[in-house]
Formats: C-alpha cells, structure tokens, sequence
C-alpha cells in the first residue's frame, strides 16, 4: 500500500487460477490392461516353453522340421512379449493429463492385444508334428 492508500500496480496482475489439466481415472485402463497383459504374457511364455517338448517322440526328419521352426518362433514369440510389456509400461508412464488420454488408452489396450497375436504368430511359424 502507498501512502496515499491506493495499491501500487506495476502491470497485469498474474493469473493464480489453478488449470487442472489432470484426467480424472487415468489410472484406469492401465490397471485393467495390468490385470489383462501380465497374467497372459506368462501364460504364453509357458506354453511357448513347454511346447518344445511337443516334439519329443518325433522321428529324426520331424524333429529337425521342428527344431529349426522353433529356434526362429520362439525369440520371435520372447519379443513380442517384451514388446507388450514395454507398450504396458508406456500407459503407465505417460503423463496423467487429458492431452495424454488417448495415447494412455491406446497403449494399454495394445498391450493384452499384442501377447494375443504374438502367440498366433509364434503358432504360425512353428512347423508342427
């Protein structure tokens, strides 16, 4: 205050409003695609796994079919499961504002449909007996 009782104004008064930017529940479709994505990527890593095994009382020829199908299939089938886990980490990461939404739900719905089509490509490539 000056002495003559007014206010003492050097320009525009700066805006205090808070802009709340963030997005309400933003956190849940990361959280479904959590409960959706782990649980089905280590389920896949299993049967992948085990599925080296579905060979064993192959003859010679069928066994060699099989080795070399799934020495491609299954880093191809490791891959795409780290890939979805990076896209789940993605929907998780991403800044919990409005502007990020879209990208947020996109990710998180990529990444349970991924593993799906990681194990239909990795069914595809391997040669079976």
């Amino acid at each position: 205050m000056r002495p003559d009782g007014s206010e003492r104004c050097d320009g525009p008064m700066p805006d205090l409003t808070l802009h709340d930017d963030r997005a309400t529940g933003a956190w849940v479709a990361p959280l479904v695609s959590t409960l959706l994505t782990l649980p089905a990527c280590v389920l896949v890593y299993f049967i992948g796994g085990f599925s080296a095994m579905a060979c064993d009382s192959c003859t010679a020829p069928e066994a060699d079919r099989f080795d070399s199908t799934f020495g491609v299939a299954f880093p191809v089938l490791l891959g795409g499961l780290g890939l979805a886990l990076f896209l789940l980490a993605a929907s998780w990461a991403l800044p919990w504002e409005r502007r990020s939404t879209a990208r947020r739900v996109g990710f998180a719905l990529a990444a349970p449909v991924l593993v799906a089509v990681v194990y239909v490509v990795f069914a595809v490539l391997v040669d079976w007996p």
